[in-house]
């Protein structure tokens, strides 16, 4: 399906398409402990955010195969392939691919943990609460709670089909290949929708469960400010939450400091003014999206600004990187941060999460 939508591309490039956007699994070492039930102790089911792909889940792949677990990442339906295939999609479409996705990881694993970025992390969020399987979560930038402009995203359908322009909220050059630049207003409305489910079962279940949560204090894209919410709600002893941070003497409320981590997120000599939405799940060294990568993020220019547009993307070592805040924009030319300068002490966080786990 990737293939004949992104036929356009080269041959070689739409190799480096299809494996980035595809639906991946991993298999631990032979030397890894084995299930008790099944051929494996533990798997991790991967799911991707909003208009992104499984390759921004590769990393963290990495590190779970290396840690034993039984790996399956999933590909949202609506995409990998064009934006268009938003336009109609539901949130539910997406949690049954989350339910069939944690169905075939626990016909391999004896103990399921689900990791997701994003509305990703939303999925899982979704998953747990109704599956009794599921043994912990691993959770970065969740989308628990979204603009509520969100919610107004699907009056357009009233007068849209006289105007198709009017079912997107940006349309955009969508040079990224392992992401969607352009953005419906059916991809807000159900993002919206989902983050309205979950907050619903939360306020009448608690999860009882272990959960590793990395966000960032500067995000603009979801509320922080309801993952430290969820985070000072969420009992279990082995909780953590890694926070990244422009100022670490500032410490959240109600989050107990043992399960708590403050990440400073500058780092002047690398020109990287704060931690992003974005940035959670990729080394500094990523080939794609890495400082020295293929791809700037550079739409928040476009089509307003295209002078500043067309300066982020020719010359990104000059560019500073961070989250798309005020304060930042006033710093000079901005590309969004793709990646995470703590990538490393982020795996050694969840070593010890993972060592904790009963």
């Amino acid at each position: 399906m990737i293939r004949k939508v992104r036929s356009g591309s080269n041959v070689a490039e739409l190799e480096k398409v299809v494996n980035g956007n595809a639906p991946f699994e991993l298999k631990p070492a032979e030397s890894c402990p084995k299930g008790r039930e099944k051929p494996y102790r533990r798997g991790v089911l991967l799911t991707h955010a909003l208009t992104d792909a499984p390759y921004s889940m590769h990393s963290l792949a990495s590190f779970f195969q290396e840690n034993c677990f039984r790996v399956m990442a999933i590909l949202l339906p609506g995409h990998g392939t064009q934006p268009g295939d938003l336009l109609d999609v539901t949130w539910q479409e997406w949690a049954k691919a989350e339910a069939y996705g944690t169905d075939k990881l626990a016909a391999e694993a004896d103990e399921i943990y689900l990791a997701g970025f994003s509305t990703g992390g939303t999925l899982s969020v979704y998953q747990a609460l109704g599956d009794k399987r599921v043994r912990g979560l691993f959770l970065f930038s969740p989308a628990l709670k979204v603009t509520p402009k969100a919610s107004l995203a699907t009056v357009h359908k009233i007068y849209s089909w006289l105007m198709p322009s009017a079912k997107w909220v940006s349309i955009m050059p969508d040079k990224a290949i392992y992401r969607y630049e352009s953005f419906p207003k059916n991809a807000a409305a159900q993002i919206y929708a989902l983050t309205q489910a979950v907050q619903a079962q939360l306020n009448e279940n608690v999860i009882n469960i272990p959960i590793f949560t990395a966000a960032s204090q500067d995000d603009t894209t979801v509320y922080t400010s309801a993952t430290l919410d969820f985070m000072a709600q969420a009992r279990h002893a082995s909780n953590k939450l890694v926070l990244y941070t422009t100022d670490t003497k500032k410490v959240p409320p109600n989050i107990p400091v043992g399960k708590l981590e403050l990440v400073n997120s500058v780092f002047p000599e690398q020109k990287i003014l704060s931690s992003a939405h974005t940035s959670m799940t990729l080394p500094l060294d990523d080939a794609y999206y890495g400082m020295m990568g293929e791809y700037s993020s550079c739409i928040h220019y476009y089509p307003d600004d295209i002078k500043q547009y067309d300066a982020c993307n020719k010359n990104p070592e000059q560019d500073l990187q961070g989250e798309l805040t005020e304060e930042n924009f006033k710093a000079g030319t901005l590309r969004r941060l793709m990646v995470n300068p703590n990538f490393a002490t982020l795996k050694i966080s969840m070593k010890k999460f993972i060592d904790s786990l009963p």
